[in-house]
């Protein structure tokens, strides 16, 4: 997303994924996908590709300070690399101080007082963590599809064939060669949490993972003593899940405000910038 001095967006691209899970030293996974998106963003701004920016801020999920790959090389007098939950919290938040909950392929909880603290809470990835994403639900669905498979129990053979319907395979054990073998990605395998989350036959996996989620929001908000949370992420625009993660919060801390996101993560990224060029810039408008 581009903006001008005062807040007005002039454009915004799209490009592949820029996470280096995976990625060895040669890699330009990360350098690909920033350079596409700046691309993609001035093409629609009418700006030229030779464009120089006064600061880019660029958020990086699971990002912690290194470059494993190839760097960009962004024109720009200032460029800063940050975690994405920063940015998902400068949108959600507009720059206020609060707790932010993120659910989309993964998870994570994070808060930042008026005094500058931080908390982070979950975010550990897909393979220790993530608890209440959508990687998370689809997996422990399709656990137990596995699991009641092998049991002999058919309670599962409607929702196994409507699984196995979604990734266009003929079995549940197609699905999982294929996840082990890289042809579904994480990404893709999270798709499914959607149905999950509509199916009653699930509803203990899905309340599991919202109790958990909605568990570490007030954490963050006891440990930064803050009192307002925003839910955001792809998961949350299932209003049922939302509901789940809010009422697990009301119910623990009744004074908590939950409101939802005011802007997406990247609008956070680029009110970051604006505070980085110290821009008396809060609100964004087109």
């Amino acid at each position: 997303m581009i903006g001008d001095e005062r807040g007005r967006i002039l454009g915004r691209g799209a490009a592949g994924p820029c996470d280096e899970i995976g990625q060895t030293a040669t890699s330009t996974r990360l350098a690909d996908a920033l350079h596409g998106a700046l691309h993609d963003a001035c093409r629609n701004a009418g700006l030229s590709q030779g464009s120089e920016f006064e600061f880019i801020v660029a958020a990086i999920s699971g990002y912690e300070g290194r470059i494993y790959g190839a760097a960009p090389q962004l024109l720009s007098a200032n460029v800063v690399l940050v975690h994405d939950a920063l940015a998902a919290h400068a949108g959600a938040l507009a720059g206020a101080s609060g707790v932010i909950a993120i659910a989309g392929t993964g998870s994570v909880v994070y808060g930042r007082n008026e005094g500058g603290e931080e908390a982070t809470f979950g975010g550990w990835g897909y393979l220790f963590g993530d608890e209440g994403s959508g990687f998370w639900i689809a997996r422990e669905t399709l656990a137990a599809m596995m699991r009641a498979r092998d049991a002999g129990d058919a309670s599962f053979d409607r929702e196994g064939r409507a699984i196995e319907e979604f990734f266009g395979m003929d079995s549940l054990r197609a699905i999982g060669r294929s996840f082990y073998s890289g042809e579904i990605s994480r990404q893709r395998l999270a798709g499914f949490a959607p149905a999950a989350i509509r199916s009653p036959r699930f509803e203990a996996i899905v309340r599991d993972g919202a109790g958990r989620l909605g568990t570490l929001a007030c954490r963050a908000l006891d440990t930064l003593a803050l009192d307002r949370v925003a839910l955001c992420g792809g998961l949350f625009q299932e209003r049922r899940y939302y509901d789940m993660v809010a009422n697990v919060i009301a119910g623990s801390r009744s004074s908590t405000q939950i409101v939802p996101a005011k802007y997406e993560p990247v609008a956070g990224a680029l009110l970051l910038a604006y505070n980085e060029a110290a821009l008396p810039v809060s609100e964004l408008h087109a």
